[in-house]
């Protein structure tokens, strides 16, 4: 699902969802207090959330998996695969698609090997039966399954926590005190306009920012789809480049591309002379044979202070 509107500030909409907010988050607690997670012989670090919506969590995973590559670990994602239909399995980057396996783990897999599994124990377990000497969890902070050694909770600095409601109400999946006692540093994406870090007491905070690749100078005109949590972070993006929107397409969170959509698309590029952009998450939705028509803004983390992080990361490890 599209991040609804009225999550961002308390109104009448949230206000009268609110008492089904609270059960939600009151669940959440239930879950994460009754069942034992259950520990790996390696060391597990989890990038999370306390919100529902897209924070940022896949492209610092990335981050976080290069630098583990850079201090010459062999990390391993593990994923539910959330979209897909496949179930303990590795993921194969070269045969499997986006509707079987999930389009974050195919994204994930062009950086390091991703094993499928809503059991993330099992997941786990598969993942260093297959040479993983340490495990990287892109989303499941509030998934009682796997014990985490490191969880940082990543904030998108501009959202913050939103109107503070628990789903459907606002973004929050669980509390934010309670959140906070289960991590052991957090990451904000952009500038901090909420004042996130003030509300932390002792955990570390790392700043980072999204950069934009650089796209074709030729490419001043575009229509932009996505199917994410706040595509408007993504036409943003594409305007920060120099590009001019003449049109914008949003779909639902984790959507698969059906083939006339993705050549309905296309034809209206043509009809506008625009070219057509999208996310890498989206990307890979693509079948092979159309994917010359479309476009992708490459993006990647830059850390305020890496070195920090890195230093970080050692210590925990």
């Amino acid at each position: 699902m599209k991040t609804p509107s009225f999550w961002k500030d308390k109104n009448l909409a949230s206000l009268l969802l609110s008492p089904i907010g609270c059960l939600y988050m009151s669940a959440t607690f239930l879950r994460l207090k009754l069942k034992k997670a259950k520990k790996v012989e390696k060391k597990v670090i989890c990038i999370g959330n306390i919100t529902a919506g897209g924070t940022g969590k896949t492209p610092v995973s990335l981050a976080i998996a290069a630098m583990l590559q850079q201090m010459g670990k062999n990390p391993f994602f593990v994923s539910r695969g959330y979209g897909g239909k496949a179930q303990d399995i590795l993921v194969d980057i070269k045969k499997d698609k986006a509707e079987v396996v999930g389009d974050e783990p195919l994204l994930l897999a062009q950086r390091a090997p991703v094993v499928i599994n809503a059991d993330r124990y099992k997941a786990a377990q598969k993942a260093i039966e297959n040479g993983a000497d340490i495990i990287v969890m892109d989303d499941g902070f509030q998934n009682p399954g796997l014990y985490k050694d490191i969880s940082f909770l990543v904030f998108d600095g501009e959202f913050g926590i939103g109107n503070g409601f628990g789903v459907p109400a606002g973004p929050m999946r669980e509390s934010f005190s309670q959140g906070l006692k289960r991590a052991q540093a957090v990451i904000i994406i952009g500038e901090d306009k909420h004042n996130i870090a003030a509300k932390l007491s002792a955990l570390p905070v790392f700043y980072a920012k999204v950069v934009n690749e650089p796209i074709n100078p030729q490419h001043k005109k575009a229509i932009a789809f996505a199917g994410i949590g706040r595509p408007q972070k993504f036409y943003n993006s594409l305007k920060q480049c120099g590009v001019e929107i003449v049109e914008t397409i949003d779909f639902p969170d984790h959507h698969q591309y059906s083939k006339d959509e993705l050549e309905n698309l296309i034809l209206r590029a043509k009809e506008k002379k625009a070219q057509l952009y999208t996310t890498t998450k989206d990307y890979v939705k693509i079948p092979q044979e159309l994917r010359p028509h479309f476009n992708v803004l490459q993006i990647k983390i830059k850390w305020q202070d890496e070195k920090s992080l890195e230093t970080f990361l050692k210590e925990k490890l």
